[in-house]
């Protein structure tokens, strides 16, 4: 058999592995499969193949199976993993999403293209810490190659995923993202030069300007303390969750906002120009502000907050509120990334590792991507966890006596190795 070949039976191994196990690491997977754990670690660790490849493959697959009737977005979003311990590649003390919290995580920026009811993961990049970038000798231990030790932001790690996806040829009408991509004035101009309405959420705590107004430095207010030196807004600015509280009833228009597993989810939106201040260049930019609020099952209000540079003449209300309510089904896709196909799951702490098994990751959520459409008109309900079952059943082998003792067997010879290591470092210690 050519090494060509046992490479794809690896890939196909791990692939249906993740179908089959439960939690989803190569442990499990391995004995799901009957496979050798030993060989199936050395596929994921030290496998010569190319990721970025599968992932831009993944990429164009979804790009290719996503309806035309509606407008495709490409949304960047964060999502994080706590972890334990500090050798884990990128993991750090920093804001977790899933926690709520700073806690010790890794954290990493996915970007995802949403079409109405479909949606799939079609990119993500790691995000290191400048504990992490500043420190050599960690970057090396951890097999980060070197061109990836450049420290950047979120809102830089997400203008380099829509380049990318452009540069692939990947299709989409507009981008948007969580709250770090609407409160950066550079990704909002880098998404409007690539040619694409930029549609991301922003922050409450945002000031925004009702009104145009000159730039100018301030007059002292008297002789003693500082001088003003930075020049600002003439006129006094307002946070938006401030601007929404004054709003009547009169400012709001009722929507359907997108589709849910019980029926239509309707929302009342709200539009208006605004200004924001580039604090860093001394000027006023024009912006289109959505507010969009939907009632919670205690009856309250859930609202969102972002920045379009939508036309109103060219889209209409409810057109972009169909964008603006897109980051659900990424949020979704995320969900089922780690819940379904066990992508939090991971034990791994090298680069090339992680990087590996987010590609298979991948694949398969394009593979059930392609599956929802094919049986949207008979199954519209169709699940990424139904079709998980499904593969189960078709995959499904009954395990004899002697598998039995065989693969616990080697399970415990992996175990007493485990013993071993540890005892054998005790004795250097001591």
């Amino acid at each position: 058999m050519s090494k060509t070949r046992r490479f794809f039976d690896k890939a196909q191994c791990y692939c249906e592995g993740i179908f089959m196990s439960e939690p989803s690491n190569i442990e499990q997977i391995s004995e799901e499969m009957f496979a050798n754990c030993h060989q199936m670690q050395h596929f994921i660790t030290e496998s010569p193949r190319d990721y970025r490849s599968l992932l831009n493959q993944a990429a164009q697959d979804v790009s290719k199976r996503l309806p035309e009737q509606k407008l495709t977005g490409l949304i960047i979003d964060g999502s994080g993993w706590e972890k334990k311990g500090g050798k884990s590649v990128g993991v750090a003390p920093q804001y977790c999403g899933n926690a709520g919290k700073v806690s010790n995580s890794q954290v990493a920026v996915f970007g995802a293209l949403s079409n109405g009811d479909f949606a799939s993961m079609v990119d993500v990049r790691l995000y290191l810490p400048a504990s992490w970038t500043s420190d050599t000798r960690r970057c090396e231990e951890a097999g980060i190659p070197e061109e990836e030790r450049v420290f950047k932001k979120k809102w830089e790690i997400a203008i380099d995923i829509i380049r990318h996806q452009q540069s692939q040829g990947v299709a989409f009408d507009y981008a948007g993202g969580e709250g770090y991509c609407g409160n950066s004035v550079e990704l909002a101009e880098a998404i409007e030069e690539m040619g694409y309405v930029y549609m991301p959420d922003i922050h409450s705590s945002l000031t925004v300007y009702l009104e145009a107004s000159a730039i100018e430095v301030p007059s002292p207010r008297g002789k003693r303390g500082r001088q003003p030196k930075r020049a600002k807004p003439a006129i006094k600015g307002i946070r938006v969750d401030k601007y929404m509280a004054e709003l009547s009833d009169t400012d709001w228009h009722q929507i359907e906002v997108r589709n849910t597993t019980k029926g239509k989810l309707r929302g009342d939106c709200h539009l208006r120009t605004v200004y924001v201040f580039d604090e860093e260049n001394s000027r006023l930019l024009r912006r289109l502000l959505l507010i969009r609020r939907t009632k919670t099952k205690n009856g309250d209000y859930e609202y969102r907050y972002s920045f379009t540079s939508a036309n109103p003449e060219q889209y209409t209300e409810k057109g972009i509120a169909y964008m603006h309510a897109q980051r659900f089904f990424v949020e979704h896709c995320i969900r089922e990334n780690k819940q379904i196909l066990g992508m939090d799951k991971y034990q791994t702490r090298k680069w090339l590792v992680r990087q590996h098994q987010i590609a298979l990751n991948f694949l398969l959520s394009t593979f059930i991507l392609k599956e929802k459409p094919i049986c949207f008109d008979h199954i519209p309900l169709l699940s990424a966890r139904d079709v998980k079952c499904r593969i189960i059943f078709k995959l499904y082998r009954q395990m004899s006596e002697n598998d039995m003792i065989e693969q616990m067997f080697e399970r415990h010879c992996r175990r007493q190795a485990d013993i071993n290591n540890a005892f054998d470092r005790q004795i250097l210690i001591c």
